[in-house]
């Protein structure tokens, strides 16, 4: 079978985790992702933490595949001549330098669209816009002005940062579709165009239930789904919800046999409105069913604090896994707090590509994640990540190099 996106040629200038998670994408896909990088040195994550001396590090690895790694010089006036032949042979240029970087380089969007009007440049930044537009982001920053560190955690702590990468993996998977969407609408216009896709912009909208519920509390002065509630210890902002599910379904993180020494021996449990009969049946609690103070999703609001200790006491006696096999059974909505070392080993993750082994020359065969994305006539085959400059030669060949002009090219240190 073709590959989704085999006919575009991707001119990669990313480098650490909100770019290389985009261009990764669009590789696994059948982008051809063309990744430029400085001679001798290379996207910085190739050496940040390192297990193995001298080889290429994990993050860098599980965020390159699929591509081709060209080293180039584009200081020298070689080095932008051949730059120069990489934007007109590409379809799509894709950076997340700090801003301004692009414009010192003498990238500016005139000189590219000079080159190829086809260009599309998409850019990750830390904001959009603005007063802050111009200063540095990293994934916590993002996370922090975007709102989700001050809706996250327990409402007597203080903010927390979400495990997930949101701020750059997050960002980097709305870049992708923005230059999806761009090359879609060039096949009518035949113009190439900006995308941006600002960090603190991806975070707010995988925030937006947040910012609905801000509008809730200034209208209400309560949200009944929160645990603050029926407490009312309520401010003027959305408050942190703990273990909340964030929606009108009230759920929690539950312990479960072995949780004494197994720091992932939990649950998270939801009991929707539509199995409550089902839950109090599970946990023994049949007079729930019946009892003004339990019979409605309204009046247990006021009660999900004994309602979830109650739980937590049937939960306790059962390992999570055990849990999880009876409350499915009843369409109870849960999940096993799944640790890093169970996912690595799930069987059925492997064998929907979801986690990946593959190989590499120096660091050996070792995990990576597959393609989140499934598509039924473009499968994703996932290749390493390449070593730095592997393909410099083949790439600048398929430009209409020869090897005397490689020859000179690296003589002079353009590449």
């Amino acid at each position: 079978m073709s590959k989704a996106l085999a006919d575009v040629r991707v001119l990669d200038f990313t480098h650490v985790q909100s770019g290389p998670t985009c261009t990764q994408l669009l590789a696994w896909f059948g982008a051809d992702v063309i990744k430029v990088e400085r001679p001798g040195e290379g996207d910085a994550t190739r050496g940040q933490l390192r297990d193995i001396p001298g080889v290429d590090s994990l993050y860098f690895t599980m965020l390159n595949h699929n591509k081709r790694s060209v080293t180039l010089n584009a200081k020298t006036a070689k080095g932008k001549q051949v730059l120069d032949s990489l934007i007109a042979h590409c379809d799509v240029l894709v950076e997340n330098f700090a801003p301004g970087a692009m414009e010192r380089m003498g990238l500016t969007w005139a000189h590219i669209q000079k080159v190829n009007p086809r260009m599309i440049v998409a850019s990750v930044k830390g904001f959009g816009p603005g007063q802050y537009e111009h200063c540095k982001v990293y994934e916590n920053v993002a996370q922090c002005a975007g709102g989700a560190a001050s809706t996250t955690g327990f409402d007597d702590g203080p903010p927390v940062v979400s495990g997930a990468q949101i701020g750059d993996s997050g960002t980097g998977l709305h870049l992708a579709l923005g230059i999806v969407t761009a090359l879609y609408q060039r096949e009518r216009t035949g113009r190439g165009q900006q995308v941006l896709a600002p960090m603190q912009d991806a975070v707010l909208n995988l925030c937006r239930v947040k910012l609905r519920d801000q509008q809730r509390l200034e209208r209400t002065g309560t949200l009944h789904e929160y645990p603050q509630y029926p407490d009312g210890r309520f401010g003027e902002a959305v408050p942190r919800a703990g273990n909340a599910s964030g929606g009108g379904q009230p759920g929690s993180i539950l312990r479960c046999k072995g949780w004494e020494t197994d720091p992932n021996a939990y649950i998270y449990f939801i009991t929707q409105a539509a199995v409550w009969p089902a839950v109090c049946q599970v946990i023994g609690e049949e007079g729930w069913i019946a009892d003004e103070a339990y019979a409605t999703p309204q009046a247990r609001l006021l009660h999900l604090k004994p309602i979830f200790a109650r739980i937590e006491q049937w939960t306790m006696s059962k390992t999570k896994y055990e849990a999880m096999e009876i409350l499915n059974r009843y369409d109870i909505p849960c999940g096993p707090i799944l640790s890093m070392k169970e996912i690595a080993q799930d069987p059925g993750l492997r064998k929907t590509g979801t986690v990946v082994e593959v190989d590499h020359p120096t660091r050996g065969r070792h995990l990576t994640v597959g393609n989140p994305i499934k598509l039924s006539d473009s499968p994703t085959e996932v290749t390493r990540a390449p070593l730095l400059g592997e393909h410099t030669d083949e790439v600048l060949a398929e430009l209409g190099y020869s090897a005397g002009d490689l020859e000179l090219l690296r003589s002079e240190g353009a590449i």
